[in-house]
């Protein structure tokens, strides 16, 4: 098995920290678009990409025409809605009595060490999103308050990441936060400005520094999740330079993530990695020497990390789609390309001998709505084999969340173009 880096370099990562902390000491946490009474201003740098010159909220995966199309689904009897609905309703995630569990330093570190807060982190952000989805369809307040009581309990308390898994982790429940903090903010009343500037600073402080880091030398679903968060948080700060950088980020690693045959004989290499011969592309693929289109970095390390990333470059494209930026349009080839070869091996095709071996691990997670959403709805292209698949796991109650950083998506977004 190949050898190279899983995880960011923890002195690299403590000098941009300190760098960070250092540009970051004299800003405000929160920007001006449709902030709350009493909200302090940053000034406004202008956007290479926003042709509006401006963030619409909410807008972080789920815009409002999008959840106007769940509040009125969630409350009918077709599917896969119908079903979507009660599975979050009825989660653990969605019970009014969850209770939250914040710690002042989340460590992380790799392997199997245990590590302390990652998965109660994890778990939270996902239940404030819960809640703040339940708020949105039902309009019971118990479950604004409930969203708001957990991401109150963690603003409060939250100083830093730690260990060598600090990015990812930060980018999982980052994610997560806000999605959550997105749509509280711009549809309940009831969330004080004092704690929407804290959890602010919070996402500015905790969060932004460890997912904006560079991972160029690690396998490619950690850069892709941390642009995710990145321009989550940049969207819910009306920062436009993290919302800039994330954007420059995702056309850097999408391409150099999924292949496609006018790339050349080997992959793009990561930009910015020390990965440069052909030996050391092959490792970094896993030992694959055959590239066709649609194979990704991970394709032979499993299809659970394949997912990893095919759900964070959905989620960073339709968060820009919503901010008026098309970053499916120029990734649309790969997409499709990605998403058909995956899902023809989950469906039971014979694994050939130059691909990873002939042996492949097809396991992927509810990964893939928000893609399909794009393409066969929105575009109408045709990937017969991955609706299929997404149907299947649509079927067998298996489309609601990874408990990392995917949540409710066949929910918000199947067939539903906003």
């Amino acid at each position: 098995m190949p050898s190279f880096r899983t995880g960011p370099s923890r002195t690299g990562l403590l000098v941009r920290l300190s760098l960070a902390a250092a540009l970051l000491a004299g800003l405000a946490p929160v920007a001006a678009v449709s902030a709350p009474a009493g909200a302090a201003v940053r000034e406004a740098v202008p956007s290479r990409y926003l042709t509006a010159g401006r963030f619409t909220h909410p807008g972080v995966l789920v815009n409002r025409a999008q959840l106007e199309k769940v509040r009125v689904r969630a409350t009918g009897r077709a599917e896969p809605w119908r079903s979507a609905f009660r599975s979050m309703r009825d989660s653990t995630y969605g019970s009014l009595s969850y209770e939250a569990a914040p710690t002042s330093v989340v460590s992380c570190p790799p392997g199997s060490r245990p590590g302390r807060g990652c998965v109660e982190e994890r778990k939270d952000a996902i239940a404030a999103y819960t809640h703040a989805l339940l708020w949105y369809i039902t309009g019971d307040r118990a479950h604004a308050r409930k969203a708001v009581q957990i991401m109150d309990a963690w603003s409060a308390v939250i100083d830093e990441h730690t260990e060598g898994n600090a990015p990812l982790q930060a980018a999982w429940a980052g994610t997560s936060w806000a999605r959550a903090a997105e749509i509280m903010r711009y549809t309940y009343d009831g969330w004080p400005s004092s704690r929407v500037r804290r959890f602010a600073s919070m996402l500015r402080t905790a969060y932004l520094p460890q997912v904006s880091a560079d991972a160029a030398d690690y396998n490619g679903n950690w850069e892709l999740t941390m642009t995710d968060a990145t321009m989550a948080i940049a969207v819910f700060l009306d920062d436009t330079e993290a919302f800039d950088d994330a954007v420059d980020r995702f056309r850097d690693r999408v391409p150099a993530y999924f292949y496609l045959s006018t790339d050349g004989r080997l992959p793009r290499r990561p930009p910015g990695s020390r990965i440069s011969s052909a030996a050391e592309v092959r490792a970094y693929w896993y030992g694959q020497r055959r590239f066709v289109d649609g194979l990704a970095q991970e394709t032979c390390r499993n299809f659970a990390h394949v997912g990893y990333g095919l759900a964070a470059t959905g989620h960073i494209a339709e968060t820009a789609w919503h901010q008026g930026v098309d970053l499916y349009a120029e990734a649309g080839p790969r997409l499709r390309a990605a998403l058909a070869f995956h899902s023809g091996y989950q469906l039971g095709d014979a694994v050939p001998a130059w691909l990873c071996d002939g042996e492949l691990s097809t396991r992927m997670g509810p990964d893939t709505e928000v893609l399909l959403n794009h393409l066969t709805v929105r575009k109408r292209v045709a990937i017969p084999d991955a609706q299929r698949v997404a149907e299947r796991r649509r079927q067998a109650g298996l489309s609601g969340t990874d408990g990392l950083f995917v949540a409710w998506e066949t929910l918000t977004h199947a067939r539903n173009p906003g």
